[in-house]
């Protein structure tokens, strides 16, 4: 499986939230400009959010984004799903648990792989919560010598 930009931007977008959102709403452009994310995509990963009652938006001048909930209650899967649809490798009813069986359900061996592999997946991003990655961002931020005021001015390097 392989993750679109929807989901890794996505992902990048709501840890600058989390940790910059800590005292006060945040612009997205603001976000678009530390994650190097152009706004108007911006605005659409954040439109899939705010549907998914992950985020919450304040209007007017001090007005921007905010977490709806607390970041450890805010797994990593609740995110992706928001932004990527399911997260299964193939398009097989007997992963999903629905639609109609293919004619060849009843032979077919490979289905076992494609079940392990769902449920390796989803349960690895289910069991990763939000705080985790705020914790873990500012560890290596930190490791860096990057201090907390300083967080905000760094565009990340990878997973892009």
């Amino acid at each position: 499986m392989k993750l679109s930009t929807k989901g890794r931007y996505g992902l990048r977008a709501i840890v600058d939230l989390a940790i910059n959102g800590e005292k006060e709403a945040v612009a997205l452009s603001g976000i678009a400009e530390r994650q190097d994310i152009s706004i108007s995509y911006l605005e659409q990963l954040i439109a899939k959010l705010k549907k998914a009652g992950i985020v919450t938006s304040i209007r007017g001048a001090q007005g921007g984004y905010l977490l709806a909930k607390n970041p450890e209650e805010i797994s990593v899967g609740e995110i992706l799903r928001a932004l990527e649809g399911d997260l299964n490798p193939v398009n097989c009813s007997e992963v999903i648990g629905n639609g109609e069986s293919c004619s060849g359900a009843d032979l077919c061996v490979t289905k076992y792989v494609w079940k392990r592999i769902s449920d390796s997946i989803n349960n690895a991003v289910d069991t990763i919560m939000l705080s985790e990655l705020i914790d873990e961002s500012k560890k290596v931020r930190s490791e860096h010598g990057i201090m907390e005021e300083d967080i905000s001015r760094t565009k990340p390097s990878c997973g892009q």
